[in-house]
């Protein structure tokens, strides 16, 4: 079986952005020549799904080259599945990650915002899990809980424990260490006291439970322009341009730029090779 490095992008919160790092991971990755699958195990929502659909049909309709990533034909049921008691999903998702796993370099993986049975398991075979959240105390919640009256961290979280478990079983029954990145997702364009309250607080905990802290992309018009033509900002260029190009669009690709480089790749424009240092 192909060792194909499995990135797990996941937490226990909705609307913390997920969905948007993994689309913009997977093209990022694409367009440095390597070969990515995806996993949509949203399996209500496949914000993952439509987007790459998205993007097949605007790219066939406008005779344009863009590339693309193996996908799996894991949600044709979706609900249904989501539904299936985990002795029958769990075996689906084993059998969907070793086919993707002898196609590809990446393997992509995008979770629920909750717990189910298999998104544990695709914690527990992550080599890099990328966890995004918003600049609150409120997405704090999921990874850590803090005094409601010193506002001092006290413990970490249920989803930082699935986490830690994850990383301690690998390390105990195959000897590797899987990589953990939190992202400050969506920073507000200023800076308040709220948010060095928060800095302070996810910098003790990242000792605590050993995770890497990252950038990760602000709240832009460009990244939700784009997405119902199934387009990121890796994709601009001047035969795929569906919205008026501004220096703004220049700053969202150094931000992407600056993501890949936090998860430990390198190089983002057409041509150039994404490798893991």
């Amino acid at each position: 079986m192909s060792q194909a490095s499995v990135i797990v992008i996941g937490n226990e919160k909705g609307g913390a952005g997920k969905s948007t790092l993994a689309i913009h991971i997977a093209v990022a990755l694409l367009h440095g020549g390597a070969k990515v699958a995806v996993l949509d195990l949203d399996l209500r929502q496949q914000t993952m799904g439509h987007f790459f659909a998205n993007r097949r049909a605007w790219l066939a309709a406008n005779g344009a080259q863009a590339p693309m990533p193996v996908e799996h034909d894991f949600a044709a049921d979706g609900v249904a599945l989501a539904k299936a008691p985990d002795e029958e999903a769990l075996p689906r998702f084993h059998a969907a990650l070793a086919e993707l796993r002898g196609v590809a370099d990446f393997v992509l993986i995008d979770t629920p915002g909750s717990d189910t049975a298999m998104s544990r398991a695709a914690h527990g075979v992550a080599d890099l899990i990328v966890t995004p959240m918003n600049d609150s105390f409120v997405d704090f919640d999921m990874l850590g809980v803090v005094d409601p009256v010193t506002l001092e961290l006290t413990r970490h979280s249920l989803y930082s424990e699935t986490v830690w478990n994850s990383r301690k079983a690998r390390a105990t029954n195959e000897r590797k260490q899987i990589d953990w990145v939190v992202l400050r997702n969506r920073l507000a364009p200023t800076e308040a006291r709220n948010r060095k309250r928060l800095d302070e607080r996810v910098a003790a905990l990242s000792r605590k439970v050993g995770f890497r802290i990252g950038p990760g992309l602000r709240d832009r018009v460009i990244y939700r322009e784009l997405f119902p033509f199934g387009l990121t900002i890796a994709d601009l260029s001047p035969s795929i341009r569906p919205v008026a190009m501004s220096l703004q669009h220049v700053a969202a690709r150094q931000e992407l730029r600056a993501l890949m480089t936090a998860l430990g790749f390198s190089g983002l424009d057409e041509g150039e090779r994404i490798a893991a240092e």
